[in-house]
């Protein structure tokens, strides 16, 4: 058959490969055209058209007989172990599609998040989604700042949740949360019961802040300058925790966002809204522009709610003034 092939036309049956492939490995798997035929629910002219297509194609004999059994030439066995993982792989690949579909709703979710975020604002997020995807293995990045963004940017991680002042051009935000900035101070404190609070009155008390690398750091820093009002950094020090207990000690007062209050902590320190200097502090979701969100990502994303912190805020906020 082979040697007709200059005078066929070439590659009559490109515009679907597979069938003659499929009809090749068939036939090599159970060694007759006929049983070949019932397999793929086709006629037997049909399966022995695309075998000569196929040979005058590649210019070889594929089979020879063997008695009443047909099997492939040295050349046949070459293809057969060429095609036959690829018809295998396109014919299953209806049922590989909805297995990796199923498995989508499962895997991993890599989340990036500052301290803060991670104490304060997740804990609720994560029992949701825990309840949500419980099949999902969520792994939460302790990070802050540029560490985050390093995250992002390198596929490390989905997405990041946290506040930003200055958003990169590489990456959307989208603010969900915001929450006053709060004076906070020791009981008994001269600015715990001041009747009327101006900025300036923060000046001659050394401010307990988050190391300079981090938004607050910054933030604070804008907003003493632009009103051109001194003001004395007695320690730097990671962590809200680490400084409301410091501040409860006497060592100095500080100005925290209202999430990380609690009623604990409103029972040990004096707590007032700056709301008037300081702009509110937002939280939310950043990704990376045009970033694939996989169904755990997205599931995620979706229990980040505006109103699921609503009402602790406007508690905090109005016990706190």
């Amino acid at each position: 058959m082979a040697e007709n092939r200059a005078s066929a036309p070439r590659f009559a049956y490109k515009g679907d490969r597979l069938k003659p492939l499929r009809a090749f490995c068939q036939t090599a798997r159970l060694g007759s055209v006929s049983r070949a035929a019932e397999a793929l629910y086709v006629s037997q002219p049909a399966v022995t058209q695309q075998l000569q297509a196929l040979e005058r194609e590649l210019g070889v004999r594929l089979f020879e007989r063997s008695g009443r059994r047909l099997v492939p030439t040295r050349e046949g066995e070459t293809l057969y172990e060429l095609a036959r993982p690829l018809v295998e792989g396109i014919d299953g690949l209806g049922g590989a599609f909805r297995e990796k579909l199923r498995g989508l709703d499962a895997g991993e979710l890599h989340v990036a998040a500052g301290s803060s975020t991670i104490l304060y604002l997740l804990p609720k997020i994560v029992e949701a989604f825990r309840a949500t995807q419980p099949d999902v293995r969520l792994i939460l990045h302790n990070v802050t700042g540029a560490g985050g963004l390093d995250l992002l940017r390198s596929d490390e991680v989905d997405l990041a949740v946290g506040s930003m002042l200055d958003v990169p051009a590489d990456l959307d935000y989208a603010p969900v949360y915001r929450f006053d900035p709060m004076l906070i101070a020791p009981p008994g404190h001269p600015l715990a019961d001041k009747r009327e609070l101006a900025l300036a009155d923060l000046s001659p008390y050394g401010l307990i802040l988050p190391p300079r690398r981090l938004t607050t750091y910054r933030l604070v820093d804008l907003v003493f300058q632009q009103n051109r009002v001194p003001y004395t950094v007695a320690l730097e020090v990671g962590g809200w925790e680490v400084i409301k207990q410091y501040v409860a000690m006497g060592l100095g007062i500080s100005i925290v966002t209202a999430i990380c209050l609690t009623d604990a902590d409103r029972e040990r320190l004096a707590a007032r809204s700056l709301a008037r200097w300081f702009p509110r502090r937002s939280y939310g979701v950043v990704m990376r522009k045009g970033k694939y969100l996989s169904p755990q990502a997205r599931a995620f994303v979706d229990l980040i709610k505006p109103d699921l912190f609503t009402r602790e805020h406007d508690r905090v906020g109005h016990s706190a003034r």
